[in-house]
């Protein structure tokens, strides 16, 4: 008979208080909702089927949303989970097409990494659970649909923050990043899919990873692990990688449109995706944006320095 690894998703946030120091008497109020994303225009509780291809979302408190977080690929809401107790505001965290609880991208050629599809996906959502939020929070593929969001509904849009990520990445800036995500399709244990991840994420507790893989993966009936994100991996060979550079690009010109506040946070270890060179470009091409640099973080803020990040995100969003 297969063991069964014991999951609460909502039982957990007492150990991210606990590793990061945070204030813990009760649970967070949290609640996971369905937005539809196609012409049903429904919001929908976890339970009931609802037509339609629908992302799901963490509600964090009862109050209306005033932050909107997009999680990087490969990842889910969860990402955020320590970013949003140390804000203690209401917001929310969607899970990306094809990622977390969300249902797939639907047929479009890139699947989960199509940023302008992800835009009108998550403008949808927007509208449905935070129409009124006063800022875009987003890091790495969630930071490009970010700049998309912008020029799809930039109603929706009223400030940004990318968290360690600028349209053109290099390929080989983020080669740490492609290997860990073509990694197997199974595991045989949650210890072997712990140690993998461990690897790639040599700075992080073994804890923290623990939780994150028991919120970003399901073991399967045979006692197998599978991420949630590979079921909608396409069957067929991904297509060769971009030539250096040109990854995204297309999203500069959207980003030298953008008239609202955005603040770019940049990880300055070497697993950041960016380089002086990517900074300069945004400042060029947006000479309004502001930039902080995170020492001691890589390309996952959120989950190197969460405390960090959400002093950042709560001074440039609410000037506190």
């Amino acid at each position: 008979m297969t063991d069964r690894v014991e999951y609460d998703e909502f039982g957990l946030f007492h150990e991210n208080a606990e590793e990061y120091g945070l204030p813990f008497d009760r649970p967070p109020t949290v609640r996971r909702v369905f937005a539809d994303v196609d012409p049903v225009n429904l919001v929908a509780p976890a339970s009931p089927a609802s037509p339609g291809r629908r992302l799901s979302a963490l509600v964090w408190q009862d109050r209306d949303p005033e932050l909107v977080f997009l999680h990087g690929g490969s990842q889910n809401a969860h990402t955020w989970d320590t970013v949003a107790m140390a804000l203690d505001c209401p917001l929310v965290a969607i899970d990306l097409p094809g990622h977390g609880h969300s249902d797939g991208p639907g047929d479009r050629p890139q699947g989960q990494l199509d940023v302008f599809g992800n835009a009108a996906d998550v403008a949808a959502a927007i509208r449905r659970l935070a129409p009124a939020a006063q800022a875009a929070i987003g890091m790495s593929l969630g930071g490009l649909t970010v700049i998309a969001l912008a020029a799809e509904a930039p109603e929706l849009v009223r400030k940004i923050v990318l968290v360690d990520v600028l349209p053109g990445i290099k390929a080989q800036r983020a080669k740490h990043i492609t290997d860990f995500v073509a990694g197997p399709p199974s595991f045989a244990s949650l210890d072997e899919l712990l140690e993998r991840t461990a690897k790639f994420n040599p700075a992080r507790s073994r804890s923290s990873l623990r939780r994150g893989i028991l919120h970003n993966a399901e073991q399967q009936p045979d006692g197998t692990w599978v991420w949630r994100w590979a079921r909608h991996r396409p069957p067929a060979p991904p297509a060769a990688p971009a030539p250096a550079g040109t990854r995204y690009g297309q999203l500069w010109d959207a980003l030298s449109s953008i008239t609202v506040p955005l603040l770019l946070a940049r990880g300055m270890r070497p697993d950041s995706v960016l380089d002086d060179d990517d900074e300069r470009e945004l400042l060029r091409r947006l000479p309004s944006a502001q930039v902080v640099h995170v020492e001691e973080a890589g390309h996952s803020l959120q989950g190197d320095t969460p405390l960090e990040l959400a002093a950042i995100i709560d001074q440039f969003v609410f000037g506190s």
